[in-house]
């Protein structure tokens, strides 16, 4: 009783932050009534279900949750089912142990799509919720009926991407609000930082009402996660990578790569890894002229 109470208190006190950052509290406090919860081994999931029509599920990335989505979900629900879920350990569900995988992730995405008789779903997954959509569609390649990779990749970490996971797992540990604050600002590209100064702010807001547990099992799971670009070549679904030419993350040059011999479209922005706050409006006319021709 005293665990259910304490985070009882502890998604009130989330949704309180992400009120105050919402830049659309109408949809916010309409989008709160919507929000639901089923439990999947031990752990609550926290989602909405909005719209009607083809279904579209949207993954948020790493220190992110559904609210990362909030300008987009009014505009694609016009038309479509949407489908927001906080990934393990963030937003308003709860972690999963200290390791959680992508195949974690693509599971409880999948108890939630089944508790809502979703046979297909379109996947739109941003960084982190890329590689948990690739998992996804590894596992239930029969539940996809198109991919899009926002700020992500297919590729495996590297050596070294390895080894910087484990040091921000020390990090992170060692000081929890400066390992964030640091973080979400090297998300934006340089030239960015300045004019977006106020959504960092709210960003890195959200960003500390996720769990210390959640973010080093979300860090393990990503640095042990497997390559999954053989499904960019063997997969028969429509598929969409949206990338930023100056994404302090995701290099370039060599992310663009594994779209060679495929038949995946490209979309190329020209700043971070923050594509739906630094290319808000860019990227919801891209994502529409994508779904209209599934």
């Amino acid at each position: 009783a005293t665990i259910g109470a304490k985070n009882q208190h502890l998604a009130l006190y989330r949704l309180h932050f992400e009120f105050k950052k919402s830049r659309n509290k109408k949809y916010f406090c309409k989008n709160i009534w919507a929000l639901k919860t089923l439990h999947y081994k031990n752990t609550s999931i926290a989602f909405t279900d909005t719209g009607k029509g083809t279904a579209i599920v949207l993954l948020h990335g790493f220190l992110e949750n559904q609210s990362m989505w909030n300008a987009l979900v009014p505009v694609l629900s016009q038309k479509y089912r949407v489908i927001t879920i906080d990934l393990l350990g963030h937003g308003q569900t709860e972690p999963m142990g200290y390791l959680q995988t992508m195949e974690d992730n693509a599971d409880a995405v999948h108890e939630v799509l089944s508790s809502l008789r979703l046979r297909k779903a379109v996947f739109i997954g941003h960084s982190m919720g890329g590689y948990v959509a690739l998992a996804y569609a590894e596992l239930y390649p029969e539940s996809v009926k198109g991919l899009v990779l926002l700020n992500s990749t297919a590729k495996e970490d590297s050596p070294e991407r390895k080894t910087n996971r484990d040091r921000a797992i020390i990090a992170v540990k060692k000081d929890y609000e400066t390992f964030i604050r640091l973080s979400i600002a090297n998300l934006f590209s340089e030239d960015n930082r300045g004019r977006l100064n106020d959504r960092i702010e709210k960003v890195k807001s959200g960003a500390l009402q996720t769990p210390l547990q959640g973010i080093v099992a979300s860090l393990e799971g990503m640095k042990i996660r497997k390559d999954r670009e053989i499904l960019l070549h063997t997969t028969a679904f429509p598929k969409l990578l949206i990338l930023g030419k100056k994404d302090p993350v995701l290099n370039y040059e060599e992310t663009v790569t594994q779209i060679q011999g495929t038949t995946l479209e490209l979309v190329t922005f020209p700043d971070g890894h923050m594509s739906h706050i630094e290319n808000e409006s860019d990227l919801t006319k891209e994502l529409l002229s994508f779904l209209k021709k599934i």
